[in-house]
């Protein structure tokens, strides 16, 4: 596979980058992925780097995003934070990563059986989790739902978690005025999607790309 150059990195439009991902992840769930050097682009990106997206996701440890949508070295800028959740440090990399080096797509990541949203849901205060917990409470209180509203209840946490995804994007594009201008000028893309722990699939939402 090849390593990411600016030329090829300037090349792709926002919904390339999008198809580069979902062949990717298609590749992982049927276990074929690409052979890879890795030492070689260890090397080739020894004095730079040209990811084309920078992908939002959970700390969770099943959702490595070079794994499951069969990336290399290079390829993608990586922020992770329990819970997919946004904050102005994220912010902040995100801008680095679209207006300085490059990238054409923003994806938000969330993924099934999240112990964030499931913290959430059940209002937990620990330490300095308690603030991280409390950012993704407006997800919870969002979702119109008769019945119970906990952990032990998987398709209310679910449907939190897809509710914490679309408030993401939602907020990168209000909290950034760099990043939505470059959404709305078609120079970079965003989406949502989900990871199933089970299966190991991604269902992208629905994406502003041009």
């Amino acid at each position: 596979m090849t390593t990411y150059t600016k030329e090829l990195q300037q090349k792709l439009s926002p919904a390339d980058a999008i198809e580069i991902l979902k062949e990717g992840n298609n590749r992982f769930v049927n276990s074929k992925r690409e052979d890879r050097n890795l030492l070689q682009q260890v090397k080739e990106t020894a004095e730079g780097q040209n990811p084309f997206a920078i992908i939002l996701s959970c700390i969770d440890s099943r959702t490595s995003s070079e794994l499951i949508f069969d990336l290399g070295i290079g390829d993608v800028f990586n922020a992770r934070i329990a819970g997919n959740i946004v904050n102005d440090d994220i912010l902040g990399s995100m801008e680095f990563a679209c207006k300085v080096a490059g990238s054409k797509l923003i994806v938000v990541l969330g993924h099934t059986s999240c112990g964030a949203i499931k913290g959430a849901c059940d209002h937990v205060e620990l330490g300095n989790l308690t603030g991280l917990v409390n950012k993704i409470a407006p997800s919870v209180e969002a979702i119109d739902y008769q019945g119970e509203k906990s952990s032990k209840n998987k398709e209310f946490v679910e449907l939190v978690a897809q509710e914490n995804v679309r408030r993401a994007v939602q907020l990168i594009k209000e909290k950034s005025p760099i990043l939505n201008e470059m959404i709305k000028n078609g120079e970079i893309g965003i989406v949502g999607g989900m990871y199933d722990v089970k299966s190991g699939a991604v269902e992208f939402y629905s994406a502003e790309v041009a």
